[in-house]
Formats: structure tokens, sequence, C-alpha cells
């Protein structure tokens, strides 16, 4: 099963078209070749590698939570 997560922007490397993400301490390097005008602090999906979509921190949060609660993240 793929899981889709919720995770923070904090960096973005122009030069490779890659993002630094963050989501309950773990950071993975990202792809942003899917989405335009992502920007630091912007909340994105991250499936497979790639950021595939934009969304509002407070959603963002209530999908972490809900992943949390299913024992899906820690």
């Amino acid at each position: 099963m793929c899981i889709a997560v919720p995770m923070k922007v904090v960096e973005i490397n122009d030069e490779k078209n890659t993002g630094i993400v963050e989501s309950s301490g773990v950071k993975r390097e990202i792809g942003l070749q899917l989405m335009d005008d992502i920007k630091v602090n912007d909340w994105v999906i991250v499936h497979t590698g790639f950021a595939i979509s934009r969304l509002e921190e407070k959603e963002a949060q209530e999908t972490l939570s809900l992943l949390k609660a299913g024992g899906f993240i820690e």
C-alpha cells in the first residue's frame, strides 16, 4: 500500500528542482517537477518522492492526525 503524506517545504533547490520537506521530525529530499510555484513553508502532499498537491496547513495537520491515529505514521 502506498500512502501520500502531507509535508512542509523547508528548503528549495532551484538548480535541481528539488526541495527538502519535513513532517514529524523527518526530513526528505523530494522532486518538485510536478508542481509550479512551490515556496518555503508551503504544505504539499508527497507521494513516491514527489510533491503532487498543495494544501492548507489546517488540512495537513488534520490529515497527519488521522494517519497517526491509524498507525500509518509516528
